[in-house]
């Protein structure tokens, strides 16, 4: 595949595990934690590692960001911080 197209990927991945873990809403970290399992699914599955990347995206990106967003509703969205 076009190496620019797996570069940017790469950034997005590195920009939304980044954001995930210094925002302070709650729900803004879930949101960008399911969109770094996606771009993560993506380049699996660029790299040829299909299986690796639907299970990445069944468990990532779909079961774990649902569980995540219904933990912030049963919560606080914000942290004392």
């Amino acid at each position: 595949m076009i190496w620019q197209i797996e570069l940017i990927i790469l950034v997005l991945v590195v920009l939304f595990g980044v954001g995930a873990l210094f925002t302070k809403d709650l729900l803004s970290a879930a949101i960008l934690f399911g969109a770094y399992s996606f771009m993560l699914c993506l380049l699996w599955a660029i790299m040829g590692a299909v299986d690796v990347a639907f299970t990445e995206a069944s468990v990532g990106a779909g079961i774990s960001t649902v569980l995540f967003v219904s933990a912030v509703f049963r919560t606080s969205r914000r942290t004392k911080d």
